[in-house]
């Protein structure tokens, strides 16, 4: 019997978030009750849902707050030696001004608390990869740009068609 040819397909976990700042440029950590790190606000997305809309609802779960999810700022192909397969959508949630920070109602099943901290700085309470995720995509804010990451690296050349 002939295998499956599919079966060699990746088969990602497919997640989307989006990075906050606060008035001064700093970005938004929040601090998850079942991580030893800091993370950005986000999760995965469910069946049916894009992207854009699953960031959306994750903000809305775990920071009680419906701001306008801006455009895409970098997408990750990050594979994970425990989870397999695994591509980010990171988009713009802009500035977080006091009048959006005081509507924040942090799902408590989930975060205990948040934090805004320079974007250099998420290299010291991220892991590696997300911090790298993090910085280039203030980078692609800042540069008004779209970046693809691999592993949180920027792939900017040997990109061939075909």
């Amino acid at each position: 019997m002939a295998s499956d040819p599919t079966e060699s397909f990746a088969r990602p976990r497919v997640a989307a978030g989006a990075l906050f700042f606060d008035v001064q440029g700093r970005v938004m950590m929040v601090v998850p009750t079942y991580k030893d790190y800091l993370d950005i606000p986000g999760g995965y997305i469910e069946h049916g849902e894009t992207p854009s809309q699953a960031a959306a609802r994750e903000v809305k779960e775990e920071l009680g707050i419906t701001p306008p999810i801006g455009r895409l700022l970098v997408v990750d192909w990050a594979p994970n030696p425990s989870e397999g397969d695994k591509q980010l959508f990171v988009f713009d949630g802009g500035v977080l001004d006091q009048e959006w920070v005081d509507q924040l109602v942090l799902d408590s099943g989930e975060l205990a608390g948040y934090e805004f901290h320079d974007v250099p700085s998420t290299e010291k309470v991220a892991i590696p990869r997300l911090a790298r995720r993090i910085i280039q995509g203030a980078r692609a804010r800042r540069e008004g740009t779209t970046l693809y990451l691999e592993n949180g690296e920027v792939v900017e050349s040997g990109l061939t068609s075909g």
